[in-house]
């Protein structure tokens, strides 16, 4: 009797163990379920604020491209080509981020591709920037050399009037001028000697004697004298075919035109004159030579 009131109390036994075994095992899957959830969570947290980490990422650097753009510096080609490039990635970029949940490979990729176009657009950034600098050094230089231009353009035109002024002074001093000069008046006889006269009436030419002052500049060579005479009554004695010269900046007539061979050595020049407009005059005449662009000197004679 001990023994068979003994069996029931065994199994009853058994299925109390199994029981707790069973609801141990329950408690651990859902132990486990829980934490596999909260782990996926916190996963799809983790890839949702990396999302988000990197549209920040790409704003700030779109950002950083347009402040630099704003520089208005002027890009070249290649510059320009970039500057396309970096925004062509980073569209690309956002419109994989905009589709949403992207997988850890996926985000990964998404992650060096930031990084590599960081690099892209610091050294792009860094490359405007040395542009900006150039251009600058170039605006200066170029600046001061129109400075510089200019101020040489100045010299050169204040050269040029000191040039044109020392040549008119130059000019002026190489001038033969008058050292000596006498006027004689002769008649000429039937013989065709000439003899000197005081009076009017038998004179029938002048011979003009000068010297020229030493000039050490004056070119040695012909020079053009032009004589003009004044009778007594102040009009200019001018032959048929007379012509004009220039001289003290003005156009003159002249009486008679010849030349001289100056060689600076004193020499005594003479210059012989036949009056057209026969007879001479009573009273006095004034004789002026000219040379040179300018006045050589006066002097004159006087006939009773």
């Amino acid at each position: 009797m001990e023994n068979q009131s003994g069996q029931p109390s065994k199994k009853n036994s058994n299925v109390i163990y199994f029981l707790i075994v069973v609801v141990l095992a329950l408690l651990g899957t859902d132990v486990y379920l829980y934490l596999q959830k909260n782990k996926s969570d916190t996963k799809i947290v983790y890839q949702h604020d990396e999302q988000t980490r990197l549209q920040t990422e790409l704003d700030s650097l779109e950002s950083q491209i347009e402040q630099v753009n704003a520089g208005k510096a002027k890009m070249s080609t290649e510059m320009q080509a970039k500057n396309d490039s970096l925004r062509a990635k980073i569209k690309v970029l956002r419109s994989q981020l905009a589709k949403g949940k992207l997988t850890k490979a996926e985000l990964v990729k998404a992650e060096e591709d930031v990084k590599q176009l960081r690099y892209f657009v610091t050294k792009y950034t860094a490359d405007i920037e040395e542009l900006k600098k150039q251009n600058v050094s170039l605006t200066t230089e170029r600046d001061t050399l129109k400075t510089n231009l200019a101020t040489v353009a100045k010299k050169v035109d204040t050269l040029a009037k000191q040039n044109e002024d020392l040549g008119a002074k130059v000019k002026v001093a190489q001038a033969l001028k008058l050292a000596t000069a006498n006027v004689v008046a002769y008649k000429i006889k039937g013989s065709g000697k000439e003899v000197d006269v005081t009076r009017a009436g038998p004179a029938k030419k002048i011979k003009i004697n000068f010297t020229v002052a030493s000039n050490s500049i004056a070119e040695k060579s012909l020079h053009d004298i032009y004589v003009r005479i004044i009778d007594p009554t102040g009009n200019l004695i001018t032959p048929a075919d007379g012509g004009t010269f220039n001289a003290d900046s003005q156009d003159l007539q002249y009486t008679y035109k010849t030349s001289i061979d100056f060689k600076d050595d004193g020499t005594q020049y003479t210059i012989d004159w036949l009056n057209p407009a026969l007879p001479f005059q009573k009273g006095t005449y004034t004789v002026l030579l000219y040379a040179d662009g300018g006045t050589m000197g006066k002097t004159g004679f006087t006939l009773k």
